[in-house]
């Protein structure tokens, strides 16, 4: 009877395929197997004690990247799972579809164990083995992620005791006459294939300067935002002008040349923005909100090995013909 259920499944999915599918596209590009055992680490049922049966550790891990990728809320991803084909085709047809609960639980277990960061660390070493590894030189750069600050009186600590719809870790920040309420992204994205090698999580008061994600040898970019901030790795970041000492014609044509070099490094944040629409968040803590960043990047990257997927092949197929 399952084998006459897939046949049937992959036959309503055979014209969504020819209508073009883009999860079936990235489905591919990486191991998913190879994410199974850090997960089966978080759970501790597989004693001789037993247990409930945890849900699929791969199906877990994909539920996030659709997550990610369509900007869903927990209810409306056990929706879409549960209705889309081409989403169940994506996690492999599962028997069951996990509910909000499971979703939200197991992306608790991922912030609290620290095991999103070891299948961060997994997906880097995967494009690394692709050849995909940094040559040309690395792009730092954050941007606002903003969340819900309440109604309560400023005075009024936060920390634990904060209602659930407001942030927990969230914090104010002021860039030019703009005000905002939240957390920063920093990402650090390599020149050549434009992939984001390393991502750091803080609240919105932060600055840009205090957090460097170089590492010796790399030549880092960044903006004048990180003027005076330690590097690593070479440093090439713009100069700004102090009072007192403006800047001489030869800086300014230095910060010219870095700049251009450095643009490429938002595009990973219009992605994540209006792509995903993960420019707002409603989690309450950083802890969870690295977590989500975490998967943001990671869906990033395999739109990203997909378009190189696709480059290569056409390039490939020129020079063919």
């Amino acid at each position: 009877m399952k084998s006459f259920d897939d046949y049937l499944l992959n036959k309503e999915y055979a014209r969504v395929e020819r209508l073009g599918d883009k999860l079936a596209e990235v489905e591919p590009l990486i191991d998913w197997e190879v994410f199974r055992p850090i997960i089966r680490e978080m759970y501790d049922n597989r004693t001789e004690r037993g247990g409930r049966p945890n849900n699929d550790e791969v199906v877990m891990i994909k539920m996030l990247v659709l997550q990610s990728w369509y900007g869903l809320s927990d209810p409306e991803l056990e929706r879409q799972a549960t209705d889309r084909i081409s989403f169940r085709k994506f996690l492999g047809f599962p028997d069951d579809i996990p509910d909000r609960a499971t979703v939200w639980s197991f992306r608790e277990r991922l912030s609290y164990t620290g095991k999103d960061k070891e299948i961060w660390e997994e997906l880097q070493q995967q494009i690394d083995s692709k050849g995909l590894k940094v040559k040309e030189g690395v792009i730092q750069d954050a941007t606002f992620i903003t969340a819900d600050p309440g109604h309560k009186k400023v005075d009024e600590p936060r920390g634990p005791r904060a209602k659930t719809r407001r942030s927990k870790d969230g914090t104010w920040a002021k860039k030019g006459k703009k005000s905002s309420f939240g957390y920063k992204l920093h990402t650090k994205m390599d020149m050549e294939y434009e992939l984001i090698r390393e991502l750091e999580t803080t609240t919105a008061k932060v600055h840009d300067s205090q957090i460097d994600l170089s590492q010796p040898g790399e030549i880092m970019y960044r903006d004048r935002g990180y003027f005076g901030g330690q590097c690593k790795g070479h440093n090439a970041t713009m100069n700004r002008a102090t009072r007192g000492h403006p800047l001489e014609i030869r800086e300014k044509m230095r910060n010219k040349r870095i700049s251009c070099k450095r643009s490429p490094g938002e595009r990973p944040y219009a992605v994540i923005k209006t792509i995903f629409r993960s420019g707002h968040t409603r989690l309450t803590n950083i802890l969870r909100n690295h977590t989500r960043n975490i998967f943001n990047c990671f869906s990033y990257n395999l739109l990203q090995l997909n378009t190189l997927t696709y480059k290569s092949d056409k390039l490939a197929n020129a020079i063919i013909k």
